[in-house]
């Protein structure tokens, strides 16, 4: 088959569906989901920065992920919209390796992000006395320079993997955007090291996080249920829970896409889990951490006038 293989200079994005008749329904969805996720993101950062009762640890955390939402969906999103509406369904190698960079530094960014944001609650409700001591605007930056930092080297290393592909059998992608395995399924050349790097990267970041995760959480848990108050446990429990459910969502895609054997990957499976966290997940995330949460909304009254709460 080696007279198959061809030296490629752009890729065809399939999309999510070739049915002609979900098409406006696939327009119209993510083009509400998109502009809410432009509204929700923005919004938050802008609250956050002209709110001085915002400017804790907190939310200077929340700050970062509603950026990192905001980036990664416009990474992508706006190709998926051109998609549906033209014909043409190309895109450069090098917007393709572009889009592939970008989209994974952000991602894996906020997955170290959720962690560190679950170490800030650990230490909130576990250590209240010494909270602004110990997450001093100092480590607050440290901290979110870590998670960027280790976003860009991960990427950059499947990055430079792909880049040494030689040639592909198709420049037909199965997929919506380019992601690493629907790329890697397509290459002539013996990918098993980059499949490799994939899954340890990904299985390393998210055990790492993971246990990050539950272990602040187990202490949480365990200080909640030794308050005397329960409308304290009340509240505390509310925010885990929706903090939680925002964790299994995207983690559980990202292992289900990521951490499994290559030889029981499904690229059409794939590509709808891949929804949730590309195109869904950015959307969510402003509602479930930030616009239940009562500072939050004492922020927006404040800024926007009690009209609007009316």
């Amino acid at each position: 088959m080696e007279e198959n293989c061809t030296v490629v200079t752009e890729f065809i994005l399939l999309g999510l569906s070739e049915i002609p008749e979900l098409k406006v329904f696939l327009l119209l969805l993510f083009l509400v989901i998109y502009g809410i996720t432009i509204m929700g993101n923005l919004g938050m950062i802008t609250v956050i920065q002209i709110s001085s009762q915002l400017h804790t640890p907190m939310y200077f955390f929340l700050s970062h992920l509603s950026f990192v939402d905001l980036c990664y969906s416009t990474i992508i999103v706006p190709k998926v919209l051109d998609n549906i509406v033209n014909k043409d369904k190309a895109i450069s190698f090098l917007g393709c390796m572009v889009q592939f960079y970008l989209f994974c530094t952000y991602a894996i960014t906020e997955v170290i992000l959720l962690a560190v944001m679950a170490y800030d609650r650990f230490v909130a409700v576990c250590k209240p006395l010494l909270y602004l001591v110990i997450m001093s605007q100092k480590l607050c930056v440290q901290l979110v320079s870590g998670c960027y930092l280790c976003g860009a080297v991960c990427s950059l290393t499947h990055l430079c993997l792909v880049l040494e592909i030689p040639s592909y059998r198709s420049n037909v992608v199965n997929h919506f955007f380019c992601d690493l395995p629907p790329l890697l399924s397509l290459a002539c050349s013996d990918v098993s090291m980059n499949e490799l790097i994939v899954y340890i990267v990904a299985t390393v970041n998210e055990i790492i996080t993971i246990v990050v995760i539950f272990t602040s959480y187990l202490f949480i848990l365990v200080t909640i249920l030794r308050m005397h108050s329960a409308e304290g446990r009340r509240k505390a429990f509310s925010t885990c829970a929706s903090h939680l459910t925002a964790i299994v969502v995207f983690h559980g895609t990202i292992l289900f896409i990521y951490c499994r054997p290559s030889s029981s990957n499904s690229l059409d499976t794939d590509k709808v889990a891949t929804v949730f966290y590309t195109i869904v997940i950015p959307m969510l995330n402003p509602l479930i951490y930030s616009l239940r949460n009562k500072d939050v909304k004492e922020a927006l009254k404040k800024n926007l006038g009690p009209k609007i709460f009316s």
